[in-house]
């Protein structure tokens, strides 16, 4: 038989914690240390039916550290502020602090290489390299006797592995990015993966969105679309896309060129393609080599740029009358006429006079008079979808709001004939800025000078090309305004076209001399610039 006892224990206990953080701690980057010290922990048995342990506990009492309350419930000690980066915290970068220090990456970037175009085909020199003889490195562009100079277009691939370029003088370069560098100022030849001179002018080049083996190129000379895969060790294109013939009152073939091309990200087969008679003519490439759809903007002006938004829905056509037309492909009829083989004409939403938009902006119409101008070159902004960037033929730049349709930032340089009176004769070649990749600053080439402009078209007031900007407002609220500003980097040649790599952010320059230069944000010749920062999302003053 087992008994069991019960007994009644008292135990008291006194715990004294106290936290010493000294003020060297908290400077230091490692967490801070805390030292904690048990003063005493005495549990005393009592039998609380004898009296003599009551009296020994009473004697024990005056050995235990006496209570404090402020050491049980000590008061919260208020930390310093953390004092890093967001980006520590939870991997990104307020936007608005973005846009703060955009001002110090477009500081950086200067040119570091020149690549001029000295290429050959079996063993011969190329027709760009012979033109550019013939004009002379370093005459006037406008005095090259055979008139065929200078790079007319640049694209990279999807991932900034390849390069592609064509010149007025018909040649189609495919360039290893990698590769360019290697050998200082001079490019390995052996390693360009394609080089052919077609031996008419060429003017756009565009990549297969879906199939990056695929190149495309097109003049506004010619009826065709040349695609050629780099997979194949080959100067002959694989397939040619060609425009339905058009019939002259006097029973000629009307021969019509190409101004841009652009191919849908979802579906390698459909390319389109915009010419100078004011249409955008759809391809699909499984069906025929004739077009299967026209988008029509009812005027035979020429259309000088399009581009596809990011979801394939909507097109946009830039004019050669200064106005940008808006097609919707999503469904309804569109759709349908993507599934038959006849062609069909569809008119356009929408479209937008530029100039009537920039006679809104009181404080530009004040200082200029607004004339309707040319449009030479469209782009998406790829930080901002709603931003769609144009380019006039006077040097202007800006941005159009595809939501409010309304213009949001304007900039406005210098004409040139305030420099150079003979730079008029260069106003009919068209010029194809570019965006870089993770800000919203628009990369543009200089029409008056030797050199380009790095825009703020952030999209809000903040920017100094918004058509709100106020500069007083932005110093009331503590906004750094020297950092928020424009840049101008001087170029040893004239630009023509300008390219962004989609990774690292380096400025690859087309010049009116057929070179390549290389704007990169290292003082030497390097491409690897301090571009790791994620995305984020122009005042009418000039910037000289």
């Amino acid at each position: 038989m087992l008994f069991f006892f019960c007994f009644s224990f008292k135990a008291r206990v006194s715990v004294v914690c106290r936290c010493c953080c000294s003020d060297d701690d908290e400077e230091e980057d490692s967490d801070e240390l805390f030292r904690v010290r048990v003063i005493v922990a005495v549990v005393v048995p009592v039998v609380a039916s004898n009296g003599d342990c009551l009296a020994e506990e009473r004697i024990m009492e005056k050995y235990l550290a006496p209570s404090d309350l402020s050491s049980i419930n000590p008061k919260t000690c208020k930390r310093s502020q953390w004092k890093r980066s967001l980006v520590e915290l939870n991997g990104k970068f307020d936007r608005k602090y973005q846009h703060d220090v955009s001002g110090l990456l477009m500081q950086s970037y200067s040119e570091v290489m020149t690549l001029p175009h000295t290429y050959h085909i079996n063993g011969a020199p190329c027709q760009t390299h012979v033109n550019w003889f013939l004009g002379g490195a370093g005459s006037d562009y406008s005095q090259n006797p055979s008139g065929g100079q200078g790079i007319s277009a640049l694209e990279f691939d999807k991932k900034g592995v390849y390069l592609a370029s064509v010149t007025k003088s018909g040649c189609l370069t495919v360039h290893d990015y990698e590769s360019l560098h290697c050998d200082g100022s001079k490019e390995d030849e052996t390693k360009q993966l394609l080089h052919i001179s077609t031996g008419q002018q060429l003017d756009v080049v565009r990549w297969n969105v879906s199939n990056q083996d695929e190149v495309a190129s097109t003049s506004m000379k010619s009826s065709e679309v040349c695609i050629f895969d780099i997979g194949y060790v080959s100067s002959e294109p694989v397939e040619v896309l060609r425009k339905r013939p058009t019939i002259s009152v006097h029973g000629y073939n009307v021969h019509k060129g190409f101004s841009d091309i652009a191919f849908c990200s979802n579906d390698d087969s459909r390319l389109l393609a915009s010419d100078v008679s004011g249409v955008i003519n759809i391809w699909d490439r499984r069906a025929s080599d004739l077009p299967c759809l026209e988008l029509a903007t009812n005027s035979s002006s020429p259309l000088n740029s399009i581009k596809l938004n990011a979801d394939n829905q909507v097109i946009f056509g830039a004019s050669k009358q200064g106005i940008i037309y808006m097609w919707d492909i999503r469904g309804g009829r569109s759709s349908t006429a993507f599934q038959n083989n006849k062609v069909v004409s569809y008119s356009p939403i929408t479209a937008v006079k530029i100039a009537s938009e920039l006679e809104k902006i009181v404080s530009l119409k004040a200082q200029s008079n607004i004339v309707s101008k040319e449009i030479h070159s469209i782009d998406i902004n790829p930080s901002c979808q709603y931003q769609l960037a144009f380019h006039l033929d006077d040097g202007w730049s800006g941005v159009l709001d595809v939501h409010s349709l309304k213009v949001t930032h304007i900039h406005c340089p210098p004409p040139p004939w305030l420099d150079d009176f003979n730079d008029l004769t260069n106003l009919h070649c068209l010029r194809k800025p570019s965006w870089l990749p993770a800000y919203s600053t628009y990369v543009v080439g200089s029409l008056s000078s030797n050199g380009l402009y790095l825009l703020d078209f952030y999209p809000d007031r903040s920017s100094p090309c918004h058509v709100d900007f106020n500069e007083e407002m932005q110093e009331i609220y503590g906004v750094k305004s020297q950092h928020k500003q424009n840049q101008f980097i001087p170029t040893s040649e004239g630009v023509t076209a300008c390219i962004a790599h989609p990774l690292t952010g380096t400025i690859m320059v087309g010049t009116k001399h057929s070179s390549l230069l290389v704007i990169s944000q290292t003082g030497g010749k390097s491409f690897q610039g301090a571009y790791d920062s994620p995305s984020f999302e122009g005042n009418l003053r000039s910037t000289s």
